[in-house]
């Protein structure tokens, strides 16, 4: 890492001025338009900017984050030296995000030269890079080699640069349209290492007793199927049922089922029968003494159906669990908040898809289990607002609740349980959930159940977690008699199940 630079500019007005025009890096621009911070949560120092509104921050590395006023942003240089070499050398870099190396040097040449050519009728460039260039000690490089070294750094923003407003938490989009690696390609790649070694007779034992490696070797020879695989598939899914019912169970079963060989009918209902998790996931399969057709077809309806051929057809939930579970978390991190950015924008839109809500519920667990509260809270607010009963909307409500007051935030946990007592009260045609004089038929019972057991026992959570925050005397009050009330309300036979 280098500042070099960025000393120089700050020490020298002249230079700090001559930066500014006309290569357009401002030191007194060093302000963004919102807060803004990085997903990864490290550190993020804005040191200059530009006249569209654009902002230049320094990551805990060196290396440089761009981002404009129109919800943009990518790295641009390993350094600022680095971000200053591409900047003096390519004053229109703005033009050139979208050029790389495959280009050829011909039409990155012909493109930087138009550029700088419309430049040059309004105001002059070549002296003034001469001059700073000199100044700041910085090589003089090819317009082709500086678009190699742009295109490097944009492709290095994510995972570990995502920029997201402090705010709400939305994600900037990239700065550029280059094609990454997909997730997918990223999380086999591993597990196309560990089937290569299986398939030389190797680390047998190694790669069965290690979950996650067994898990991502599975994935890897759905989607490369070798006729010659069918005995380290029977290693791997004797293995596998020690992990009791998982995606990856289903698969080797069906892996080893699509063989046809009646002689592995024993061996998949072993394994049906280890626990009574598998023995409901791995239903169908055909009895003893079926033929070798009939376990293909079994295996060839649930290939068709859930896995198939092609990773891109394979739920992103699929890679980003593999990710997380091989240490992966930034590109999960990355994954899992554009998915909840998607399905955000079209419930804004009033357009969420009709597994949205599903989605953000497996969302919220994903990031608690990244450490990720505040992503978790904001996919399980959006669950909870895609709900569309009141018994869907206090499940929902229940759950936020506990996600708030777990992470240290008992006054918003207050305000959400007095949003969920309004939803017991209210029917289906209101805000809060409809008429009161109409109720909502799906909380007919909610005295009677467990629902109403849990509701009350959140109450008396949430009351305890703000009884200890001296700053909360109202909230404590309110949540406490309103779970007297609520305890009053349930059944004899629910009121005994309540926590004390």
């Amino acid at each position: 890492m280098s500042d070099h630079a960025l000393r120089l500019l700050r020490e020298t007005p002249h230079l700090a001025e001559l930066a500014a025009f006309p290569f357009n890096f401002d030191l007194d621009r060093a302000r963004h338009v919102e807060e803004v911070r990085l997903a990864s949560g490290g550190p993020l120092e804005p040191v200059a900017g530009d006249d569209t509104g654009g902002t230049y921050f320094v990551c805990a590395d060196g290396s440089v984050l761009y981002a404009d006023s129109e919800g943009s942003a990518g790295i641009i240089g390993n350094s600022v030296d680095e971000a200053m070499e591409m900047m003096i050398g390519l004053p229109g870099w703005h033009d050139h995000l979208d050029l790389a190396p495959g280009d050829g040097p011909e039409a990155i040449l012909a493109t930087v030269a138009e550029t700088e050519e419309e430049m040059r009728e309004c105001y002059g460039i070549d002296a003034e890079r001469a001059e700073l260039r000199a100044a700041l000690d910085l090589p003089e490089r090819s317009p082709v080699e500086l678009v190699g070294m742009l295109h490097a750094a944009l492709l290095r923003t994510e995972p570990g640069f995502l920029l997201l407003n402090t705010e709400e938490g939305g994600a900037y989009a990239l700065l550029d349209g280059h094609p990454r690696t997909p997730l997918w390609d990223t999380v086999l790649e591993r597990g196309r290492a560990d089937l290569a070694l299986l398939r030389q007779g190797t680390s047998w034992d190694e790669v069965a007793t290690d979950r996650v490696r067994r898990a991502l070797a599975l994935r890897a020879a759905q989607y490369d199927r070798q006729d010659t695989d069918l005995p380290l598939l029977r290693h791997l899914l004797a293995h596998e049922a020690e992990a009791s019912t998982t995606d990856e169970l289903r698969l080797a079963a069906v892996l080893v089922g699509l063989h046809g060989l009646a002689e592995d009918l024993p061996l998949l209902h072993t394994v049906r029968e280890t626990t009574y998790d598998t023995w409901c996931g791995l239903g169908g399969i055909p009895e003893a003494g079926a033929s070798g057709e009939e376990l293909r077809e079994w295996a060839r309806g649930l290939d068709d159906s859930f896995l198939g051929t092609d990773p891109r057809d394979a739920p992103e939930s699929t890679w980003t669990r593999l990710a997380r579970e091989q240490g992966l978390d930034e590109l999960a991190r990355v994954a899992l908040i554009r998915r909840l950015d998607d399905v955000d924008r079209r419930a804004y839109a009033q357009r969420p898809a009709g597994s949205d809500a599903s989605d953000m519920h497996g969302l919220a667990h994903a990031f608690m289990d990244l450490g990720d509260t505040f992503q978790a809270l904001r996919a399980q607010r959006l669950f909870t607002a895609l709900q569309n009963t009141g018994r869907g909307r206090v499940s929902a409500l229940l759950t936020l609740s506990r996600l708030e007051r777990e992470s240290g935030r008992p006054r918003e946990a207050a305000r959400t349980l007095a949003r969920l007592r309004q939803t017991l009260t209210a029917g289906p045609g209101t805000p809060g959930g409809g008429r009161a004089d109409a109720p909502d038929e799906s909380l007919k019972h909610w005295r009677d159940t467990n629902l109403g057991v849990f509701v009350v026992d959140e109450h008396h959570e949430v009351a305890r977690a703000a009884a200890a925050d001296p700053g909360l005397p109202e909230e404590t009050r309110e949540v406490t008699e309103a779970a007297a009330v609520l305890l009053s309300e349930l059944s004899e036979a629910a009121r005994r199940s309540v926590r004390r």
